[in-house]
């Protein structure tokens, strides 16, 4: 499968965050890939469908759709109809950029494991955001000493006002935490979910009990720190299974099911349905 690399020379910018127009973008072909960094995309006119991960996304117009890096997507769209702005930057950018190792980890739209990734806007909150991004657009473009402070303030604002859109429109908490145990565990889910799926191995790694742990956990998200591990092991089994040509054994062996059939279990209980039935539901 394709990784698209962001590339800061080839978009003109010297940041690792830029701002392109569907003038600019091809998002009319059905090749699955994924990419580098994280997408947010502002549709004023959609027709079609985006396949993020195990989802079907219907398009439309005013949407707006949040893609974390290395998710595994198609588009499938009109290319008759369509008009959209796309926000993209890299991880480690946004983290340095904001001073916080964990912000991405705090926007509730990304690394979304139970909700749509899609919001709707009206035309009015839709234009305000069209405008702060030609606004960013037109400082990464014509760099000034203070531009870095500029984009910071604009790009701040912009994806805090869509985290409590975001928050409101899915019923989420979004009150400031006490600690950030939270944020970390789903941060480390990240990058251990293949090789650790127990919660004791995470409250290891981050020098806290599992009831500390947990906690945190049910205190920013609602669900217990088992129930998230799981619907992220879940979320890794299903994107396998959508976009890879590999056998049940095969997925059990990457994800350190100790056998096809636990791995079999494990889905069947998440989700109440068999392996394939769920295949067979979602190419139909």
């Amino acid at each position: 499968m394709r990784t698209v690399k962001f590339h800061k020379g080839e978009c003109g910018v010297e940041f690792l965050l830029n701002v392109l127009t569907d003038q600019e973008t091809d998002y009319t072909h059905q090749e699955t890939y994924h990419k580098d960094f994280f997408e947010i995309l502002f549709f004023k006119k959609a027709k079609g469908q985006l396949i993020l991960a195990q989802q079907v996304v219907e398009l439309e117009d005013n949407c707006i759709i949040f893609i974390s890096a290395f998710q595994k997507h198609t588009w499938e769209v009109d290319a008759d109809h369509l008009e959209f702005t796309t926000l993209i930057f890299q991880e480690d950018f946004l983290n340095e950029f904001f001073s916080d190792k964990l912000f991405t980890y705090k926007l509730l739209y990304f690394y979304q494991l139970s909700h749509s990734p899609k919001i709707i806007a009206d035309d009015t909150h839709m234009s305000k955001f069209c405008n702060l991004l030609t606004e960013i657009k037109s400082e990464l473009v014509h760099t000034e000493p203070d531009s870095a402070h500029i984009i910071r303030s604009l790009l701040y604002y912009l994806l805090q006002t869509l985290n409590r859109k975001y928050a409101k429109r899915n019923g989420l908490p979004s009150q400031k935490p006490e600690n950030n145990f939270a944020y970390q565990f789903k941060r480390l889910l990240e990058q251990h979910i293949k090789q650790r799926q127990r919660i004791a191995d995470y409250s290891m790694l981050m020098g806290i009990s599992r009831i500390t742990l947990n906690n945190a956990v049910k205190t920013q998200f609602n669900i217990t720190a088992s129930q998230l591990l799981k619907q992220r092991l879940l979320f890794e089994v299903q994107e396998l299974l959508i976009h890879s040509n590999k056998s049940i054994n095969e997925i059990a062996f990457e994800l350190n099911f100790s056998e096809p059939n636990h791995l079999m279990r494990f889905f069947k209980a998440q989700t109440g349905k068999t392996i394939s039935t769920f295949t067979q539901e979602f190419r139909s």
